[in-house]
């Protein structure tokens, strides 16, 4: 199924053209990496809470025992991310990409210092939330003004480096995570810093200028030609110009000249409806296949997969970061090649396989648990009050130890090994100590289990394929899809949708695994996955090398069928093509 018009060289030498950009015109570069800090920001704040979480409830013992406080204060920054995509999409179309991002960076350095400095849970979350709406404007305007600063042929490329950047982010987080574990204040250094690029984009952005599609809307023409004549080359910018000056006029005409945007009109419009169902659908189901509860609880997750060391997990979750981080590399490489369509179809069949392959592994890990035993003398006095009250002890297990009386009571493994039968115990930091000095591993959020390193590797592949393709290619095909007069406020829709969805998945994921167990919770991923793989095929359209006004014409001509995978046709054929 795919799009308009296509220029036979464009996937085969963008990723060298975009490379050799360093060079030839390291402008343009300077702009897409400018505005990508905002995906550094994004990417930060999401990796860097799920190490900091642990701390937290070490310091604050009403976060440890409460799993609704633990969602709160990660998914707070969510709920401003869906207040700041909502505000974003308005502030883009009226104040310009450029002011947004200064906006947006401003709120995050104000929401680092509250955390930094906070003296309990409460004006923890308040931070977490000014953190939040500068992430949910930088998030959907970011990708936007890297687009439309853009040579066509390699603005796929360049807006990968934003995804890279999230990924970097995530991976710098983990980083800092792990070396801040053994700092006083540990947690408050890990949110702290993230004030740092958030100054850093505020100083560059001062010094670089407005999109010129945006100026261009504004009637600031001759500022927005210079631009361009820095972005293009000589012998292609004239053209460019001329198109999208005629594209402005067309809207302008057609809006009667009212620079009010009609909501109702919109949905009306055909081409804006179209790209909505495919760019709203598309970051709803980033979302609902389970990302960010690898991003936001990696270390949780490693833990509930059997190890329970807190430096252990940040380390292994720095191992999935690292591929994250690659993953989006491989995204700038293919995205002008294969195409964005191709991409997410593979992104997601691996995607589908992964999170089976995880929840038939948790399956394992909670089904086959060590049993608990009658405490030895030396804990006699800490043994778990559910456990010495109950008739049939015999039929107790670690994972039954530790939901049966969650937060109260953890596992002591043998000191022989870890898979053999042990206690269940009172949990404090009293009895923490005495489990360790025994040369025993303490268990609160999983079990020991032989089947911990499998569970690593179908978290790691899960990342290897959802990086590439739903990782990225969801924020590309929004930066892009929609007509220049609606493009900031359909690109807030989607990026609030994404959010929203976000939030829901966010505060959800400790509660379900509580309830229904791990191995169900990434089964739910799996299943709607395959919904996400379906919604692919039909509803989203292929964008590869089309210049961005050339992208409302093929949505004007689409229809849906089934066929993603063409050979290639003749010139007449292929500007049927949808």
């Amino acid at each position: 199924m795919e799009g308009g018009i296509h220029t036979g060289t464009t996937g085969a030498s963008a990723f060298r053209d975009c490379f050799s950009l360093a060079w030839k015109n390291p402008y343009v570069l300077r702009l897409a990496f400018s505005a990508g800090i905002g995906g550094l920001l994004f990417g930060y704040d999401t990796g860097v809470i799920s190490g900091a979480l642990l701390y937290i409830r070490d310091d604050f013992k009403s976060v440890d025992r409460e799993t609704l406080l633990q969602e709160s204060i990660v998914s707070m920054a969510v709920a401003g991310a869906i207040i700041g995509a909502a505000i974003g999409g308005w502030a883009n179309d009226r104040y310009g990409r450029r002011s947004a991002i200064l906006i947006a960076d401003f709120l995050f350095f104000t929401g680092a210092v509250v955390m930094a400095s906070a003296p309990g849970p409460a004006l923890l979350i308040i931070g977490r939330v000014f953190v939040g709406l500068g992430v949910g404007m930088a998030s959907m305007t970011a990708p936007l003004y890297i687009s439309e600063a853009s040579p066509a042929k390699i603005r796929g490329a360049l807006v990968s480096t934003n995804g890279f950047l999230i990924t970097g982010g995530q991976f710098l987080a983990y980083l800092i995570n792990l070396a801040f574990t053994k700092a006083p204040g540990t947690w408050r250094w890990m949110l702290g810093i993230a004030g740092v690029p958030a100054l850093l984009q505020f100083s560059l952005m001062l010094l670089l200028p407005e999109s010129p599609r945006w100026l261009f809307r504004k009637g600031r023409e001759e500022e927005a030609k210079a631009i361009l004549r820095k972005i293009y080359p000589a012998d292609d910018v004239e053209t460019e110009i001329q198109d999208l000056k005629e594209s402005i006029d067309k809207e302008i005409l057609e809006e009667g000249g009212s620079k009010k945007i009609n909501l109702i009109k919109l949905l009306q419009t055909k081409t804006v409806r179209r790209g909505l169902i495919a760019g709203v659908g598309l970051q709803v189901f980033q979302q609902f296949v389970g990302i960010n509860t690898v991003m936001y609880y990696s270390p949780t997750i490693v833990q509930l997969a059997g190890f329970a060391s807190n430096q252990t997990a940040l380390l292994l979750s720095l191992v999935t970061a690292g591929f994250n981080a690659l993953g989006s590399i491989v995204s700038i490489y293919f995205i002008d090649r294969t195409g964005r369509k191709k991409l997410l179809i593979i992104s997601l069949f691996g995607v589908v396989l992964s999170l089976g392959l995880l929840s038939g592994i948790f399956h394992e890990t909670t089904t086959h648990s060590p049993i608990v035993i009658a405490t030895e003398s030396s804990f006699a006095a800490y043994t778990c009050p559910d456990y010495s009250s109950v008739t049939n002890a015999a039929g107790w297990d670690c994972m039954k130890c530790l939901k049966a009386s969650h937060p109260d009571c953890g596992f002591c493994s043998s000191a022989s090994d870890k898979l053999l039968p042990g206690s269940c115990l009172i949990s404090n930091s009293t009895v923490k100590d005495l489990c360790h000095k025994s040369h025993r591993e303490w268990y609160t959020r999983g079990c020991p289990s032989k089947y911990g390193w499998v569970a690593l590797i179908g978290l790691t592949l899960y990342i290897i394929f959802f990086s590439p393709g739903m990782g990225t290619v969801p924020w590309i095909v929004n930066s892009e899809i929609y007509p220049l007069r609606f493009r900031g406020v359909c690109g807030g829709i989607a990026a609030t949708a994404n959010w929203i969805s976000n939030l829901i998945v966010a505060q959800s994921f400790l509660s379900l695994t509580q309830a229904i167990g791990t191995s169900w919770t990434f089964l739910i991923f799996g299943i709607i996955s395959v919904v996400a793989l379906i919604f692919v095929l039909i509803y989203v359209p292929e964008t590869k090398g089309l210049p961005i006004e050339e992208v409302e014409k093929m949505l004007e001509l689409r229809t849906q069928h089934y066929k993603f995978w063409e050979k290639s046709s003749g010139p007449s054929e292929k500007s049927q093509e949808v």
